[in-house]
């Protein structure tokens, strides 16, 4: 056991907990904990969408979890971490707030790229059918042929009437013709 900078005895039995926060308040919870000296997770994705006028890719940082964050702390501090700006409510099963195991959250912090964000769903392998979702191009579909530019941007070979010819597109654009999605 040691003890915290209010001189509260700290236990070294610490567990990671999923903290609901307010709305669009995951980074700012996450700081305040973190002031609080509460380890935090709150893992981001790149979030793709499109100018409407111009049809540029905007990407933006989005929570992987809206509304939730993970900290690590002692149960004995859990009306601090309760009452800190940013936080609702950390999540429980009746009156006892309900740990995440160790493992997921490695597992989740394992499928974090190199840019800092979390690569979802499975990635297209080459020579897949996909089907371009929006943007001039939707409802055409091509070969997926690689990835580009650090895994957002992919080269597909469209299978056109009497055309076929090469693209380069956001990724967040393609879906799997095979995917039941």
């Amino acid at each position: 056991m040691h003890y915290g900078a209010d001189d509260e005895p700290v236990s070294d039995n610490l567990n990671w907990y999923a903290v609901h926060t307010h709305p669009r308040e995951e980074t700012r919870a996450a700081y305040n904990l973190r002031a609080w000296q509460v380890e935090t997770f709150d893992p981001k994705i790149r979030k793709c969408r499109l100018n409407p006028f111009t049809g540029a890719a905007i990407y933006e940082s989005k929570p992987l979890f809206p509304r939730y964050i993970f900290a690590r702390f002692d149960v004995r501090l859990l009306s601090k971490v309760c009452f800190t700006r940013g936080v609702h409510r950390v999540v429980s099963f009746g009156l006892s707030p309900a740990p995440v195991d160790d493992e997921i959250i490695a597992f989740i912090k394992s499928q974090i790229r190199q840019d800092g964000f979390i690569e979802l769903g499975h990635g297209l392998k080459s020579g897949e059918d996909v089907m371009i979702m929006d943007g001039p191009l939707k409802g055409l579909i091509g070969i997926f042929e690689r990835e580009m530019n650090g895994a957002d941007r992919a080269m597909v070979l469209l299978k056109a009437i009497s055309y076929q010819g090469s693209i380069v597109i956001e990724k967040s654009r393609l879906k799997s013709v095979n995917s039941s999605d």
